[in-house]
């Protein structure tokens, strides 16, 4: 029996409670998510069977002030199982912005995203916090590791969000943390690590649920040009075995060639993109 307090529910090692439930999410979603008098809410089909992610017209922008920053002005694309896709463009492009709208991080304020015929953009935000719990994982250019945990900790949080059993959990975190090379910093906190094993903590963190597709978002930006290498050569890797679909955005020319296929964006237009097959 493995002794980890911090994961279980109700607690927290260092001594902060947590809500009655755990920071997990029910296991069933309330009966008017399953109102059988709306069903399109749920089931609208994509139109192609294959495809992981499909996203159509989307716009976004932002208030600053008395002025609006205009990032996405119509993009759509589609995004096939398994496939490996980058988005590429200069900074403020709007690649960071159209993949944390594909991840279910923000809402687009026109157009419609759709995964596995679900409408994401009419999900209650119930449903679409489970969507992503259990089938996206983020990888981000800052990491986003919670500095109070160690590194089994922060893999495993995800996992103990969707409710798995602390054993379970560990063994996974543990394994992913091996597979990553960091079988000997299981026990280190954010601060005592490199940034390029910081940024492993956050893969293994982003495969701890198993996901369908895998959004990373210049996870390379933070790291010298050598261990930029090897994080986007483990992903690789890690896609493969794992059959996972996935998106990185980056300005690297050099990231965006191990793609198959690459869309070019420029001032939130896709103004150019490859049509191979998914790899």
């Amino acid at each position: 029996m493995v002794s980890t307090p911090w994961l279980k529910r109700g607690t927290y090692r260092s001594g902060v409670s947590w809500p009655r439930w755990g920071w997990s999410l029910p296991s069933t979603l309330p009966a008017r998510h399953h109102d059988r008098k709306r069903p399109a809410l749920l089931h609208q089909r994509l139109r192609s069977p294959d495809s992981q992610l499909e996203a159509r017209d989307l716009h976004k922008s932002y208030n600053i002030g008395r002025r609006t920053l205009e990032v996405l002005r119509g993009v759509s694309v589609q995004i096939e199982r398994g496939e490996f896709l980058a988005l590429r463009g200069a900074s403020g492009a709007g690649k960071s912005t159209l993949l944390h709208l594909l991840g279910g991080l923000d809402t687009p304020n026109q157009g419609e995203i759709f995964s596995g015929g679900t409408n994401l953009s009419k999900l209650p935000n119930l449903a679409l916090s489970r969507w992503r719990n259990q089938k996206v994982g983020f990888i981000f250019q800052a990491y986003h590791l919670l500095p109070e945990l160690d590194a089994l900790e922060n893999v495993c949080l995800p996992a103990r969000m969707a409710r798995i059993e602390v054993d379970t959990a560990v063994a996974r975190g543990r394994e992913l943390l091996k597979r990553v090379g960091l079988a000997d910093r299981m026990d280190h906190k954010p601060f005592e690590l490199s940034g390029g094993e910081q940024q492993r903590v956050a893969i293994a963190r982003a495969l701890i649920n198993s996901p369908e597709l895998l959004l990373a978002d210049e996870p390379t930006g933070n790291l010298d040009s050598h261990t930029g290498e090897g994080i986007i050569e483990l992903l690789c890797s890690l896609r493969t075995e794992h059959q996972t679909t996935l998106v990185i955005a980056t300005h690297d020319a050099k990231v965006a060639t191990r793609a198959p296929r690459v869309l070019e964006l420029a001032d939130g237009v896709v103004c150019s993109g490859a049509n191979a097959s998914p790899a």
